[in-house]
């Protein structure tokens, strides 16, 4: 197997061995965190790990798995959770006096209702045995005024997990925080919110109280009771970092801050020395990959698997044939002198689906990959005009395009009429259910399917994580900003080795990116990855201490002290002077002398800092008021950095500006298009 079978091979492993050295309930809490950078990546591997995680669960319930009335692999059910953004699961229970659209109580309640279509989680079917969930498959326990858990039920009463067992997936951020499971798939993006949320503290290990309800840690004291002998649950003893190329550019920049922190909470003592967390990373198609690693995750010494082979031909894990053996994937440059790209596209699009049409007629399997054409676009706006002209005039088109095409051979017949539907989307501005229902049709087999694919619009979505064997026909409209996104992209057809991919890249010669690229063509993609870029992650800069400093030293604080961690524990810092040494030699040490000036500069910076915090907690309370991390008032730390309360509050507030998220920095604008008369427009969607 490739790594899709690797890595939930040493997630197992590192569970049980965790499991069965930690007897009872100290082996629990969270094992191995998952991480990925973009939603349909994780998306696509949470049904894959679910499956493992409901086979480890139930081994741990086999009574062959009891030795001394002692269950090997633990007391505390083994559960795999999605630590991801509220568009793709509930971030909230809510239940009695909170009933909002975001909550998993409304959710749920809407779904099974019918006045919502979108399932309250995004996985669609069993793991365990591939039953279709439906309305029914949900439900949020012990009930709806005052819920603990939103919990998924299989409906094929055969499954084992079903009835009064329900599956080890928790999908809500409150009930993660609670039960910890084993297992978390997550976004790189989620952990932007350490300093905000004090209950992300229990992912650490930060957790010595326990109930039937799931465990307790500092953000609540005063509940639960005492772990076996007082003592703690472990953080966790594995990364797994998915498609680490893309960890790269101002998000891998902003990401390395980041992981200082998650590095060093997920650290424990032993011996008087900080024994780190084991990381695994994936990558593809990139230059100096060391020195990526290095600045990402300050580890000096890399191990590559599979290590390189003695032959360029045969490293036993990979064996180079020719294309007579295994038919190669096949680029093919297009393009028009005098002719505008968008004429180009239509041209290419109305004969490769003509064609294929044609071939099908003869051969219906053989067809079949390129029945499906995938269209890749550099950008939305792109893409949005060539969703107009499909819907248009290539749908006009190819309704008489067998009949009116002019052939040289009068006798041939290379192509033929066709009727197409709606196109797929595949981008950005897509909600989650629809992503996944897109994967789902792109997966059928064009012949005897209802809901087939003619053509799929995508923009770099697709660009990793994409793995479905059937495709075969790409369009690539402008040759991609960069060499590595190019094939990162091109790689999502043919990846049948019995039926070749073929990809036609429309080139417009009136950009000179473009023409120089047509023009070595066939030198280019004899040689193309010779022209991979380097990525460069520069978390030490100056403008992204700007950004992210403030963010990973609260984050530290917070959860490094089980004292500070609740929200208004905020105020007691400056009683704290010796971990405000520690956060501040810590990153020094990291940063070692990447951060201009030296690290006395960036001591300096980590001073002032909890300075400034030691100010506004006196400002704040001296006359009595109340100081957190999260307030959404001038009685807050933290603020995001959009927040409208900021321009009314002292500057030195300023200072500790944290995003919820890695990415965005300015405002969205949401536009709702109406027609003269106040009328809904069709398909105005595209307009956004």
């Amino acid at each position: 197997g490739g790594k899709t079978e690797a890595y939930p091979g040493l997630a197992a492993f590192t569970i049980a061995l965790r499991r069965m050295t930690g007897p009872g309930l100290l082996g629990a809490g969270v094992s191995v965190i998952m991480r990925y950078t973009l939603r349909l990546l994780t998306l696509d591997q949470l049904g894959r790990a679910a499956g493992l995680i409901c086979a480890l669960e139930l081994l741990r319930t086999d009574p062959e798995y009891v030795e001394n009335g002692r269950r090997l692999l633990g007391d505390w059910p083994i559960e795999i959770g999605l630590w991801v953004g509220s568009d793709a699961s509930p971030n909230v229970l809510g239940g009695k006096g909170n009933t909002g659209d975001g909550t998993a109580v409304k959710r749920v309640r809407a779904y099974k209702t019918g006045r919502d279509k979108r399932a309250p989680a995004p996985i669609k079917q069993c793991p365990w045995c591939a039953t279709e969930f439906s309305p029914e498959s949900f439900h949020c326990v012990p009930n709806s005024d005052f819920p603990q858990n939103l919990e998924l039920r299989c409906s094929n009463v055969a499954c084992a997990f079903t009835g009064d067992r329900p599956l080890p997936i928790v999908i809500v951020d409150e009930a993660i925080y609670r039960r910890l499971p084993a297992f978390i798939v997550a976004t790189v993006d989620k952990f932007a919110s350490l300093p905000w949320k004090g209950e992300a503290g229990a992912f650490f290990g930060h957790v010595d109280r326990h109930d039937a309800a799931g465990f307790y840690g500092a953000s609540e004291p005063h509940k639960g009771r005492p772990l076996d002998s007082g003592f703690a649950l472990d953080p966790p003893d594995l990364i797994i970092q998915d498609e680490l190329h893309l960890i790269s550019g101002p998000l891998g920049t902003v990401a390395g801050l980041y992981e200082a922190a998650i590095d060093r909470l997920c650290s424990r003592e032993q011996g008087g020395q900080l024994v780190r967390p084991k990381i695994v990373a994936s990558t593809a198609t990139v230059r100096r990959a060391q020195a990526q690693i290095e600045a990402l995750f300050d580890r000096l010494r890399t191990e590559i698997f599979p290590p390189p082979g003695l032959s360029r031909t045969n490293s036993f894990f990979a064996v180079t044939v020719s294309e007579a053996q295994s038919p190669a994937r096949w680029y093919a440059g297009i393009a028009a002198g005098g002719r505008g790209p968008k004429l180009v596209f239509l041209r290419t699009l109305m004969s490769v689906l003509s064609a294929s049409a044609a071939l099908a007629i003869d051969n219906t399997e053989a067809a079949d990959p390129y029945m499906s054409a995938l269209c890749y676009f550099n950008a939305l706006r792109e893409l949005g005009g060539a969703r107009r002209i499909v819907e248009d005039e290539v749908r006009a088109g190819l309704s008489n395009y067998g009949d009116q095409r002019r052939r040289i051979e009068p006798d041939a017949q290379p192509f033929t009429n066709r009727s197409i539907g709606e196109p797929l989307e595949l981008t950005s501005r897509v909600s989650t259910d629809e992503v996944a229902e897109a994967k789902k049709r792109l997966e059928q087999v064009f012949a005897g399917s209802q809901s087939h694919v003619d053509v799929a619009l995508a923009t770099n979505m697709i660009s990793v994580g994409l793995d479905i064997l059937r495709l075969g026909l790409m369009l690539v409209q402008g040759q991609p900003k960069t060499a590595a996104e190019y094939i990162q992209a091109t790689s999502r057809v043919g990846r049948d080795p019995r039926r070749p991919g073929l990809v036609l890249a429309v080139l417009n010669l009136h950009k000179p990116r473009d023409r120089m690229h047509f023009e070595q063509f066939a030198h280019f993609h004899a040689s193309f990855y010779r022209a991979v870029e380097a990525t460069s992650v520069t978390p030490w800069s100056a403008r992204a201490l700007d950004r992210a400093l403030a963010a990973i030293v609260v984050a530290l604080a917070r959860h490094l002290r089980p004292h500070l961690t609740p929200s208004a524990a905020a105020r007691d810092i400056a009683a704290d002077g010796q971990l405000q040494h520690e956060i501040a030699e810590y990153l020094c040490k990291r940063s070692r002398q990447a951060v201009v000036g030296g690290p006395e500069a960036l001591r300096s910076q980590i001073g002032n800092l909890f300075s400034t915090w030691e100010e506004l907690v006196d400002q704040q309370t001296v006359a009595g008021g109340g100081f957190a991390y999260d307030k959404r008032d001038a009685g807050g730390l933290l603020h995001a950095p959009l927040a409208k309360e900021l321009a009314e509050l002292d500057q030195r507030y300023h200072s500790f500006i944290a995003g919820w998220s890695m990415r965005d920095v300015e405002p969205a604008v949401r536009l709702k298009t109406r027609g003269p008369k106040g009328q809904l427009i069709g398909n105005a969607k595209d307009l956004g």
